[in-house]
């Protein structure tokens, strides 16, 4: 079983206070599902996606996606397939020992504490 978060619950946006609580809540969710299926052999992790280029990032403008590159230490913005390579991982043969577990594919977005630590 794979869910699918953003980065919201682990660093925040002003204003999305409930979008951010509701995918926690998504992980929280995942995590107990873990628990509750690993008797069955069956695992159950989330993939995480940072900024990535989709319908509604394009129509933020090109301005915007322009900013949002700038602030990841890779520089570019994520594609579908980047997260599609991580459900592809966590749905191998080589993922068969991982459960609860979410990986975050972001190019490192969350991890600077600010822009500074990327010039």
């Amino acid at each position: 079983v794979l869910t699918s978060s953003i980065t919201g619950p682990v660093t925040g946006f002003p204003g999305w206070s409930h979008y951010s609580a509701t995918k926690a809540g998504q992980l929280g969710f995942m995590r107990t599902a873990c628990i509750e299926l690993a008797k069955y052999g069956i695992t159950v992790n989330a993939v995480m996606p940072g900024n990535i280029i989709t319908e509604g990032l394009v129509g933020l403008g090109e301005d915007y996606q322009k900013t949002m590159a700038a602030s990841i230490p890779l520089k570019r913005l994520g594609t579908v397939e980047d997260i599609g390579y991580a459900a592809l991982y966590f749905a191998s043969k080589e993922a068969g020992y991982v459960t609860g577990q979410t990986i975050i594919v972001d190019g490192g977005q969350i991890l600077p504490e600010s822009l500074e630590a990327l010039a």
